[in-house]
């Protein structure tokens, strides 16, 4: 008899519908399975009997082919048992119900007929609901996470028998997971903004960057705080919207790196990959691509400590993402499309031993200090906006804590910048000043002609590149929002090219 059952699978970070087709008749006893399967599916056949037979179903031996389709589309991990298990005990006549015609079916069995959990499922979930499946079998520790998805029944089970003895009454006593959403739900603010003393150009310049999402490097000597400062950003990002969650959470769960018992990621991602770290791990890739850090960090923050001490190829491979807010990987079989909608936030020693240019500290020469800072690249800083420097505070401003603005606080504030960017940029498809073109800012960022000459002169004599201008003028469109005023002022455009002040000093 044949059977047909589905499953669902994951093609990068997007769900696709599988069809698993059971065949039982005559011959030699053998099971063959087909469909462009990875070595976990092909040893699943001898996991999914053992478990079939230690749920306590008893299975003739037969000649049985289980196809796995559309056969074009590689298929891997352990999420098919429990729709071959299904759709094995179908073609026995062992279950027979209408229910399995709109129903999907996802979970890894043990060898006791458990079901265990399994990666990715908000994004699989979702595939079968755009698929019109009505109902969702899957492990209990997946079914919080499930249960997100409105629009369709996701029914948590903890093994094979207790899967097939709800299908035989027909769901009659289980109700469907649901997940409630807490519109006000709290940050985790167990890192503060307000555990910052002193170094109020620096958080200044922190919150400017994070109210118009600019991308921000800091330097300065060990212990000033550049790793401090950024671990706190996310307390003073706005809130995430129920649609951020979801997306954000969809590449956590397929990456393995959702919360324990969290359907959803509750704050802002806040990712900070060690110096070593490889091109391909940054930026997603291999041989059957996964996303990677910058993807990762995709809604929140990428700190990249020690800039300087990165490969330069892995430096590099960030040019584009930051220009266009996505990953985009090739290979021969398909194309892969990751998000890398971040805030870049970055740290380095002006040299190597970190004191340059306090020349009673330091003892690098220019050339040592040249070729320190020479990793990172020209094209690789223009994409930066701010640059601010860190300096060792005095004993009198780390006891001044009781004086620090909390990150609600500075929250609130920043939430207000956004909104006046939303209200401004989202009828062009934008949402932030850092996004705008060259389009947007001759509508936004008109200058005043004494102010015009100002920032002409500073452009000719400093011999900018048209991208160090542009972002210059989004910085000011930030402050001027942030100080509440319609149009950029001289103050405004004064603060902005300070920011980029440090480029010249230590790159030129």
């Amino acid at each position: 008899m044949l059977s047909r059952i589905y499953g669902i699978g994951l093609k990068g970070i997007e769900g696709f519908m599988v069809s698993c087709e059971v065949d039982v008749g005559a011959g030699l006893p053998q099971a063959t399975l087909i469909g462009y399967v990875n070595s976990a599916v092909k040893e699943s056949h001898d996991r999914i009997k053992t478990a079939i037979k230690n749920s306590g179903f008893e299975l003739m031996p037969r000649k049985m082919v289980i196809n796995l389709s559309p056969a074009d589309i590689r298929k891997e991990g352990c999420a098919y048992d429990l729709p071959i298990a299904i759709a094995m005990l179908e073609a026995y006549k062992i279950i027979k119900s209408e229910l399995l015609n709109n129903s999907a079916f996802i979970g890894e069995l043990s060898l006791g007929g458990n079901l265990l959990p399994v990666r990715g499922v908000l994004a699989l979930v979702m595939a079968a609901k755009e698929a019109g499946i009505k109902h969702i079998f899957l492990p209990k520790e997946n079914a919080k996470e499930a249960g997100v998805v409105e629009g369709i029944d996701c029914y948590g089970v903890g093994s094979l028998k207790e899967t097939c003895d709800l299908i035989k009454r027909s769901l009659r006593g289980q109700e469907p997971v649901r997940y409630e959403y807490n519109e006000f739900e709290e940050y985790d603010e167990k890192l503060d903004f307000s555990d910052i003393n002193g170094q109020e150009l620096s958080k200044r310049a922190t919150i400017i960057a994070v109210s118009g999402r600019h991308n921000i490097l800091y330097i300065g000597p060990a212990g000033t705080g550049k790793s401090m400062l950024a671990a706190r950003i996310p307390s003073i990002m706005p809130g995430m919207s129920m649609g951020e969650r979801v997306e954000i959470s969809k590449l956590h769960s397929i990456c393995g790196q959702l919360p324990p018992d969290e359907a959803l990621v509750r704050v802002r991602p806040y990712r900070h990959p060690h110096h070593t770290i490889s091109p391909q791990a940054l930026v997603g890739g291999g041989k059957y691509p996964k996303p990677g850090e910058i993807s990762l960090a995709s809604g929140g923050v990428l700190f990249l400590d020690e800039l300087a001490e990165f490969k330069k190829d892995a430096l590099e491979v960030l040019r584009q993402p930051l220009e266009e807010g996505v990953v985009s990987i090739s290979r021969v079989q398909a194309s892969y499309t990751f998000p890398a909608s971040f805030l870049l936030c970055a740290a380095t020693n002006p040299c190597k031993c970190g004191f340059y240019p306090d020349r009673s500290r330091c003892s690098c020469d220019e050339r040592m200090v040249k070729n320190y800072l020479s990793k990172i690249s020209k094209p690789l800083l223009d994409r930066i906006d701010i640059y601010v420097e860190t300096n060792l505070i005095s004993y009198e401003e780390i006891k001044q804590s009781s004086k620090n603005k909390t990150g609600k606080e500075i929250r609130k504030k920043v939430e207000e910048v956004r909104q006046i960017q939303l209200e401004r940029l989202s009828k062009y498809g934008i949402y932030f000043n850092a996004q705008m073109n060259k389009q947007h800012i001759d509508i936004f960022c008109p200058l005043a002609d004494k102010d015009e000459e100002f920032l002409k002169d500073i452009y000719e004599k400093r011999g900018m590149s048209l991208r160090a201008l542009h972002k210059i003028l989004k910085v000011a469109r930030t402050i001027a929002d942030f100080e509440g005023k319609k149009n950029i002022r001289r103050e405004h455009l004064c603060e902005a090219i300070a920011y980029r002040v440090l480029e010249e000093r230590y790159w030129k």
